[in-house]
């Protein structure tokens, strides 16, 4: 390894040592200030459960600590949340010396629908699936079996799920992210239209936790739409792509 690679290589290792710093003291500072609002973020998170349980129903914790960590844990998420713009910013700062003009001015956009779209999954499932799951799964509840949701299964089951909402509901920012590297095509989008929509009601067979086929629908129909959605946004890509062709070729007639 050359001397100057070494001193590069050395100079990417404090960049980065730097931004992972500032991007934990972000993070500390986001638990420390959602932990003193611990309870009230954790009566948000139960209110769909609080609407389907009867009266004089309470949740239970069956650990002398296990409440306390379980504030502690949903403290550190809601601190991740909170600094996440801090931190998208630190990544952006640290790849962005490396990439193009073409590609910074297409990467910020991307963060910004990724962050959108995460968000719209995740305000879907709390509105929209969880008082249907719930309502599912209470509904075994009988005359001599009572439910005893206990904060840990709670906090386990809705994180899994928020997340699972917020990845899923990333389709368009993949697909589109596809279609301008040139992997997928608006004519292959079409053509396996079909296909797309079968593996859609697969996935959510399999991320929605009640089996009838109402509330499969009510994940599967916004993924379709969403996969409208990128077949639009590959159009306007690989339209500019074959505009940025035709200029390149006619950049190399004119020479």
């Amino acid at each position: 390894m050359k001397e100057d690679d070494k001193i590069s290589f050395t100079a990417h290792l404090k960049e980065l040592r730097k931004r992972l710093i500032i991007c934990f003291i972000a993070i500390g500072v986001g638990f420390a200030i959602t932990y003193g609002f611990k309870e009230k973020i954790f009566e948000i998170l139960i209110l769909p459960l609080i609407h389907e349980m009867k009266h004089g129903d309470k949740m239970i914790f069956t650990g002398l600590s296990e409440a306390f960590f379980i504030y502690m844990k949903l403290s550190f998420f809601a601190g991740i949340l909170i600094a996440s713009p801090v931190v998208l910013y630190q990544i952006w700062a640290f790849v962005a010396p490396g990439l193009y003009h073409d590609e910074k001015r297409h990467l910020i956009p991307m963060v910004l629908f990724s962050a959108f779209f995460f968000v719209g999954g995740v305000l879907f499932c709390y509105f929209i699936v969880f008082p249907v799951a719930i309502k599912f799964f209470l509904g075994f509840a009988t005359d001599v079996i009572q439910p005893l949701p206990s904060m840990t299964e709670y906090l386990s089951f809705t994180t899994k799920m928020l997340l699972g909402f917020g990845l899923v509901f990333q389709l368009p920012i993949v697909i589109i992210f596809l279609a301008r590297l040139g992997i997928v095509t608006v004519e292959f989008l079409r053509k396996n239209r079909k296909y797309a929509i079968l593996l859609i009601f697969v996935v959510a067979a399999i991320l929605t936790p009640t089996p009838d086929i109402f509330n499969q629908l009510l994940m599967a129909v916004p993924l379709i739409f969403l996969y409208e959605v990128s077949i639009i946004g590959a159009i306007f890509f690989q339209k500019k792509k074959e505009k940025e062709k035709m200029g390149n070729t006619d950049k190399k007639t004119g020479e």
